[in-house]
């Protein structure tokens, strides 16, 4: 059976994989991490545009069923502009129905650069509820944090907190989590909000739309022992590392391709 492809800027789409795991046990996936061209957040919209495309068609030749942009930025500035013979899944939206059901008024979007300044989060949130409000915050520094595997250091815990606290003023209820690397901080943001605030994953509200989709179209896959495949653009050492630890799967092997 063809494989589900998930594509991400580097290990955070891990965490949408993960999330398709749990929903979809019985389905294969073949991973891209663009490892070489990290960050995507601090890039112009034609650059992340041109990225997108580049790993889209490389997913789409390797016979993948179904595409899902495991990328906020790439979701937010470049999905629109994609066509694919397949059927595919961004994080966005996902994410703002999710946060919409969860808060009682006041949202708070924390993302990378490029996804704060397209707006995008804010617009899928008042598209459904205008009345919400909402408060977004770049943290440019929590991709690098996550790739280096300092996922509960004290410096991480300290740059959080700089971030979260002018949300916190803004009584926010409900904090969108804007990038698929963000998940893995979990545990730093929940100590930072003290329970106060619903943390909107926005890897898991993909992947529960992803596999109510794929049932949609008769695309769900009951294999035994599916097999899962992951890519790298540059070499991936910190990556397998990471990867053990979010998709608890013990030895993960890489094949590094070059996407153009």
């Amino acid at each position: 059976m063809k494989p589900i492809g998930v594509f991400d800027s580097g290990v955070g789409g891990l965490t949408v994989v993960a999330a398709i795991q749990r929903h979809l046990p019985g389905e294969s996936i073949l991973y891209l991490g663009d490892t070489a061209r990290l960050p995507y957040g601090t890039k112009s919209p034609a650059t992340v545009g041109r990225y997108t495309h580049r790993n889209v068609k490389f997913l789409v030749d390797r016979g993948v069923k179904a595409i899902v942009v495991a990328c906020n930025t790439a979701s937010a500035v470049a999905l629109e502009e994609i066509e694919t013979p397949v059927p595919m899944w961004g994080v966005i939206e996902p994410g703002a129905r999710q946060a919409v059901e969860a808060t009682a008024g006041r949202v708070g979007v924390i993302a990378t650069e490029s996804t704060v300044r397209s707006s995008a989060y804010e617009r899928a949130l008042q598209h459904l509820r205008p009345d919400l409000q909402v408060t977004s915050r770049a943290c440019p520094l929590f991709v690098p944090l996550v790739e280096e595997g300092w996922h509960d250091d004290p410096v991480t815990v300290e740059i959080a907190r700089r971030y979260l606290e002018p949300l916190l003023a803004e009584e926010i209820d409900t904090l969108v989590l804007g990038c698929t690397h963000y998940p893995l901080l979990v545990p730093v943001l929940e100590r930072i909000t003290e329970g106060r605030v619903d943390l909107i994953d926005s890897a898991e509200a993909v992947a529960t739309e992803v596999a109510a989709g794929l049932r949609q179209l008769d695309l769900i896959s009951s294999e035994n022992r599916p097999e899962h495949h992951f890519c790298v653009t540059d070499a991936g050492e910190r990556f397998a590392r990471i990867a053990r630890m979010v998709l608890g799967d013990g030895e993960v092997s890489l094949e590094l391709v070059d996407v153009g």
